[in-house]
Parts: structure tokens; sequence; C-alpha cells
């Protein structure tokens, strides 16, 4: 190594030879070079400023206090022995830390068993701590995603290996100790194996073992696994008369078709084959055969991995793209002639003939199956129905499976087991040949003429993608009756785990996580999606629960499915008394504000572990009778022990008694200061004026703390208490149950158009838009 004014040089076999490597040009002469305790290396200037320092210019390796920022990243070397750039990288990203082969993305930070996810703000860069691995936002004051670790003052590294693993370890003062390794399995690493060869991992000895598959050889000398038969290559062909496919077989994956998304959806396997030989890059397919989708593998082909446990992976079939060899062209006669038979003069003229005929009969049978289906198409848009045969012409990106009648017909059972109900329509459990639960959603009175226009917007709704959003699956059409296919949420409702008292209670941190991914789902919709959307529907029983309690918001996007008699875009709203926000019974504009005030409602439930309408018998109500005797609280109660909760939690909130509204089922096992900032955060969500009310995206901050929580207005509040009373008043006249179904609640016509009107005006509308 070499220190001169221009910088540093790094010489191989003596000197007068090519650096192999040198720092970049630099902005003025080097006057000394400074190591840090810190492990930066930097050349200083005369006035001991930097030019140049080495935590900017990271090759396979960040050290402690180090960051990796957005955009850079570690790149392994060759092997442990050849140092030149390699082809695994670890690259930082906003949306997190992703590990990449030669362009395809393997394994992200977030996939580790030990990786927290604390914030969704963007990633700003990558850190190793002394208590472990952070992506860092909100200029390094906000964890994103963690890796914790125990704290330890040992010098920690991370770093790119040549295996292809990203791998965390610390100088226990005699050598290196692994704490992080990603990917855990050594079969997600790309090349662990080489080229088409399969890895199977030994449980036992964790250690993997490689292998080809029927039909294929290794090839020792380039690591790779070659066609048994020799007239095929793996070769790249562009020409399609000589292009073959060789299956995999079942029972594979490959790595990138995790990351990825399909070229294409809902196509045969001959039309994926296709678009792959059409592309001189692509090496080979992998096509979904439930879901009909199609994955390409471009420029390079790495290993396979066995399948043993997941389901979903053995519905995916591989085919490697092969050249197929030209056979030797047939020897010639001498002198280049060959013989043309007598017969061959007659029958080629007379063939001719009766191909022309052939031509013009099929052009007079094509033009009459045109002039038919145009008129076909035109009965069938007249009366709005048409068959799932209708839409197989219609190539709209995103569109999601197409499913037929009688697949769905088999998988429910004959629509057997309901699981639920709605305004827009029954749902039912079924189990796809591949054993995948679906629930299937019968909509049987849809307002879309057009068979362009529906597709559209099922399009639109499968193209929404979120964590907290429940994902469309497919979908059939039949005549007048639609159906949408969900994935299975296997805990059901909120609305039934919540209030059905058979299962366990939910406890605080469960709720709080509910309520924040609900927040996180609606705050999507409005306005992370392409198109903004209004839910409309925002109730406990639309907030379905996965896995650990995970929230999945449903119905989202189908209003537009509706007919006009049952659609909130013309003159009613379906909905449940009890959530539906002021301004649906005034003639003021919907929007997303609608479905804040909705969550407020909801959180409130959240909290309480009661609807927001509540029945009590005397013996369980008299302490809130008795609160109410001796102060002058307007809370709502009937001679029957009807209580409008919504009004009770505004009370509670003006005296600080923020317990009162805990669910008591919890016994303690929450604070007050926990149950006064959700409180707060759902009264703010129901203020009068939808112009008061905080956007989802500013509720996901005040749960994240990144945003304070507002403190309600109580003067935006008050119309609470007119809608106890009327309720109250209501409630007697019904027969004190309290609770009413679903109900169309019409938006009433007003002469004011401007402005917002006095809470009294809400008294005469509360029959339509009171509490359930």
């Amino acid at each position: 190594m070499n220190l001169s004014p221009q910088g540093i040089s790094v010489i191989e076999d003596g000197v007068n030879q090519t650096p192999v490597w040198s720092t970049p040009v630099l902005a003025s002469p080097v006057y000394s070079l400074r190591l840090m305790d810190s492990g930066n290396l930097l050349l200083l200037d005369r006035l001991n400023a930097s030019l140049w320092e080495s935590f900017r210019f990271p090759t396979d390796t960040i050290v402690l206090g180090q960051r990796l920022p957005v955009g850079m990243f570690l790149s392994g070397s060759v092997s442990r022995y050849n140092l030149s750039q390699g082809d695994y990288k670890f690259v930082v990203v906003e949306t997190g830390g992703f590990m990449k082969w030669r362009g395809q993305n393997y394994w992200k930070l977030r996939m580790h068993t030990q990786a927290n996810v604390d914030s969704n703000f963007p990633v700003e860069f990558l850190t190793v701590t002394t208590s472990g691995l952070a992506l860092m936002g909100r200029n390094g004051t906000t964890a994103v995603i963690r890796v914790p670790l125990p704290p330890s003052s040992d010098f920690r590294v991370a770093k790119m290996d040549p295996s292809g693993k990203f791998i965390v370890s610390r100088f226990s003062g005699k050598s290196m100790v692994t704490e992080i390794s990603g990917p855990m399995d050594p079969c997600q690493v790309p090349l662990v194996c080489g080229k088409l060869r399969v890895c199977n991992l030994d449980n036992d000895s964790e250690n993997e073992s490689c292998s080809c598959v029927d039909g294929m050889r290794l090839d020792a000398s380039k690591n790779t696994c070659v066609p048994v038969n020799q007239s095929l290559s793996l070769s790249v062909s562009c020409e399609g008369s000589n292009i073959s496919y060789f299956e995999l077989g079942h029972g594979l994956s490959y790595f990138s078709t995790r990351f990825t998304d399909p070229v294409e959806h809902d196509i045969e396997l001959s039309t994926c084959h296709d678009l792959c030989s059409k592309n001189c890059s692509c090496l080979g397919v992998f096509y979904e055969n439930t879901s009909r989708s199609c994955y390409l593998v471009k420029d390079s082909f790495g290993s396979l991995s066995l399948v043993t446990n997941s389901k979903d992976n053995h519905d995916l079939t591989g085919y490697v793209k092969l050249s197929v060899k030209k056979p030797n062209a047939p020897h010639q006669p001498p002198g280049g002639k060959t013989s043309f038979p007598l017969t061959a003069l007659v029958l080629l003229p007379c063939s001719g003939f009766f191909l022309v005929i052939a031509l013009g009969f099929l052009w007079w049978r094509r033009c009459a199956v045109m002039r038919y289906s145009s008129i076909r198409e035109k009965q069938a848009t007249r009366l709005g129905s048409f068959g799932s045969g209708d839409l197989g012409s219609f190539r709209i990106p995103g569109l999601p499976r197409k499913f037929e009648f009688e697949e769905l017909e088999q998988a429910t059972e004959n629509f057997k087991l309901q699981i639920g109900s709605g305004g827009f329509g029954s749902v039912y459990k079924g189990i796809l040949p591949d054993q995948t639960l679906i629930a299937v959603k019968k909509i049987t009175n849809h307002g879309l003429n057009g068979r362009q226009e529906f597709c559209t917007e099922i399009a639109v709704i499968g193209n929404i993608r979120h964590a907290n959003l429940v994902k469309l699956r497919g979908f059939c059409a039949r005549g007048r009756q639609l159906l949408l296919v969900y994935e299975y949420m296997n805990h059901g409702s909120l609305e039934k785990t919540l209030f059905g008292g058979n299962g366990p209670v939910l406890e605080w941190q469960e709720r709080f996580d509910i309520a924040l991914g609900t927040a996180r789902g609606l705050a999507y919709l409005h306005s992370g999606c392409e198109q903004k959307i209004i839910h409309c529907d925002v109730k406990p029983e639309n907030i379905l629960l996965h896995d650990h309690f995970q929230p999945k918001i449903s119905d989202f996007g189908l209003s537009k499915l509706l007919s006009p008699e049952e659609s909130s875009l013309f003159t009613t709203m379906r909905g449940t008394r009890g959530y539906l926000a002021p301004e649906w019974i005034t003639n003021t504009a919907i929007s997303e504000k609608a479905d804040v005030y909705s969550y407020g409602m909801v959180l409130l439930e959240l909290v309480s572990g009661r609807k927001n309408c509540l029945f009590r018998s005397r013996s369980n109500s008299a302490a809130e009778e008795n609160h109410q005797n001796n102060n002058s609280s307007t809370t709502t109660t009937t001679s029957s022990g009807l209580v409008y909760f919504p009004l009770y939690a505004l009370d509670m909130h003006e005296q600080g008694s923020y317990m009162e509204l805990a669910d008591p089922r919890l016994e303690g096992r929450v604070t007050s200061q926990e149950v006064a900032k959700l409180v707060r955060i759902a009264l703010c969500c129901v203020h009068e004026e939808p112009a008061l009310r905080p956007t989802m995206a500013a509720v996901v901050g005040m749960f994240e703390g990144t945003i304070p929580v507002g403190n309600p207005r109580m003067e935006s509040l008050n119309f609470l208490r007119f809608y106890g009373l009327r309720f109250a008043e209501s409630s007697i006249v019904e027969g004190g149950n309290g609770e009413s179904d679903n109900m169309d609640f019409h938006r009433r016509e007003s002469s004011n158009s401007g402005g917002y009107r006095q809470s009294a005006s809400y008294v005469a509308s509360q029959e339509v838009s009171g509490p359930r």
C-alpha cells in the first residue's frame, strides 16, 4: 500500500505496476492518514479536514456504529481467496434490507425469526449497534426494523459472506461468534448447489445435499445439471422451432417466485411457454396451476429446493427452456438437381383450387359468427348479465383468477357451510383442491352492466395488497350472480371475538395491535392505493382476524359492485346503526372522513369490550345510575338500563375517569394512561365536523407516537348528547332491545348546501342515523 498526496494505491508484486485499487481523485492533496477507534480510515488535508473515509465506501462489511445508507450495498467476494466483487449483495432500500443474486431478490431482513417491525417510516440506513441490528428512519431517531441481540461491549460486525449469507458476528476475544445468519435455511441461497441442482435439507444434521432431477445428469466441470438426452442443450435460442421445455416435476420451489409477481395471471401453460420462447433472456418458467400464473426466470438460473412441508409450493411446476439440435440436412443428388414427379404437377393446381374455396368458406363463417357475437354482447349488456365465459376476451392488468361456478360449488360442498352474512351478501367456507381454505362471498344483485366495467372494478380490488386487508384470490360471474373468493381468516370477525363471550378475552396489547392494524389498512385505502377507496361500512363484523389475531379489513371496494337500489353511490347507504357518520343524513359530500368516524366508534368498543349501545339490568347498572344521579352528566339511560356508550365515554373523559371505560374482564391488566390514549384518539375521530377529524395516516402516527395525540374538541362532540337522548326514546318504542339489524339509511336532501347543520337537527333524523 502506498500513501501519496494523491491518496492511497495498492500495488501487487513490487513497484512500477498498475495499482489494483486506489482512492478516487481528491479535492486537495493528502497530508495525513488516520485510523479512528471506530475503525474508520480517514485521509486528511493540511487543515485536518476529511478528504476521504472508508466508512463511506463499504465493500462486504460494516462495523459497529457504521451506517449503510439507502441505495448502497454490501457485496460478497467471489470466494474467501478471490476478494473481487461477487454476485451476492445486501441492498438497503426504503422498504427494508434485501439480499440479491444477479438482480433477483432471495431474502429480506424482516424474514428473520427475531426481526421486529417497529414502524412504517421509510428506511434511511442500516447500522450495527451494541444491542443488535437496526434499519433506522426519521433522521436516525426511529427504528423501522430491528433484530435485537443481547447487549454486548464486544466488537460487532455485519458481513455479506461469499457463501450468500448475511452474517452478524462479534469478536469474543478469541474468535468470531455468529449471532445472526440469513437465510436460516441454506437451501434458500440461490446457487448453494449449482445451476438447476436440487437442494435437500436434512433436518437431523441440518446439512444440505444436492442432486439432479430425473432426466438430467451432473456436468461436474460446470457444476450444472444438463439433459441426459444429448439432442437437447441448455444453450439459449430465440428460434421458436428449435425450443423445447423440460418439466422439472412437482414438489420443487425456486427462490425468485417468492419475491416477484407473475408476468401474467389466468393463462394456459402453452401461453406461458410462448412468452418465454419470445424472450431471448428467458431461461425457463414456473407455472402455478391453481391460479394459472406464469413466472419467468431470466438471465440466470440458480438452484432449486425440495419442498417437504409447504402445501402452496406443491402447486408450482418448473420448466427449463432447451434448444433442440437440428438434424443433418438430407443428401442432394449430384449437380444439385432433384426429381419432380409428374403427379405433383397435377395435384398442385387442384390443391390450390380447393384451398381457395375452403378459405372463402371460412371467411364467410367468421363474419357470421362475429355478427352473432355482436348481437349477443349487446343483449348481455342491456340485460346486465354476463357469465364467466364472456370474460375470457378481456386482458385487464391485475385481474385475479377467474373461477368456474362448478369449482366453487365443489369447493364449498354446494355452499353448505355459511360463516357470515351482511349487506353485501352471504359468505361460505370452502377448500380448493390444493387444500387452500377460502371464503366465498355471494353478491346476488350487482350494479355493473358492462363486462369491461365489471372486470375493471374487480381488477382494482384484486390489485390491492396490504398486510391488513383481506386478499381477493379470484372471482366468478354467473348471470346476475357474482362470487368473490377471498383468503380464509381462521379467527373469524372481531365482532365474534370481542363480543362472543365463548373464547378467551382479548388482552390489551392484542386490542392495541388490532386497532393499529385496522388503522394502517384504512390509511392504505385512503392514501396508499392508486385510486382512493372509501370503505363506507367500517364495523367489527368487517374486521377479520387471522393468525395471532392479525386484523384484516374486508368488504372494501365493493360499493361500486352493488345495484343502484343498494349502492351508496346513489341515494342510499347500507350500513349498521351506530357506525355511520353524521354527514350521511345531510347534503354534505361523503369523504374518507366518514370511515374515520366509524373507526372511532370501533375503537371505543375495543377499549370497553362492549357494543356502543349497552343494555344493562338494574343489578348491573346500579353504580352507573348512582353516578348519574350525583352529577350533572347527561349520560342517557332508560328505565330498562340502556346506555349509549360513546356519550358515557365523553362524560368519563371530561372527568378524567378513564378506568371506568376499560373492559372489566381485563382485571387491572391495563393502565389509565393506556386507556386514556385510545379514548382520546377515538373521540377525535368522532368529531361532528369531518374537517376536525384526523386522517387515518395521522391516527397511525398517534398510535406509534410519532404524532402527538390530539385533544378532543368538546363543542364538536355535544351532538353525542342528542344522539343518546334520541336513542333512549327510540329504544323504548322498539322494545328496549338496544340493537337493530342492518338497515338502509337515506341521505336527506337539504336546501342549506353550505356548512354543517346544528347538532339539534340530528334529533329529528335519529331514526335513520342513530346508534345501534
